[in-house]
């Protein structure tokens, strides 16, 4: 019996084949993205609403089917560095704030606000 004689109709040839011919596309360059900054802006100071971490939130409730790369937040920012957005959206991962769907993919949460069940009195 073959080794492998369950993959008889998976689209793949049954045996080797010489390559004669390739092709090659050369794709033009996209728009010049400006440069990540080499250090992050510290925003523990600033008022609530323009902190990062509100921010990203937002930015993930705009698409919550998207997949962001920490990278591609930070590009969409330009005020902090791949390495601490990824410590940061890791952390945020951590707590629930958002989810971590694999190593470097991060998703919105859907998430509402519950109200406190009220006071038991006994």
């Amino acid at each position: 019996m073959p080794r492998y004689s369950e993959r008889r109709d998976d689209g793949r040839p049954d045996h080797s084949r010489t390559i004669t011919d390739l092709t090659v596309t050369v794709l033009e360059p996209g728009p010049e993205q400006p440069p990540l900054p080499t250090a992050s802006r510290d925003d523990r100071y600033t008022a609530p609403a323009q902190r990062r971490r509100h921010r990203t939130l937002a930015l993930l409730q705009d698409d919550p089917t998207r997949l962001w790369r920490p990278a591609e937040i930070a590009a969409h920012f330009g005020d902090i560095t791949p390495h601490i957005m990824y410590r940061q959206l890791s952390r945020w991962a951590d707590t629930g704030l958002i989810h971590k769907l694999a190593p470097g993919l991060y998703a919105a949460t859907a998430w509402t606000s519950t109200p406190l069940p009220p006071p038991q009195t006994g």
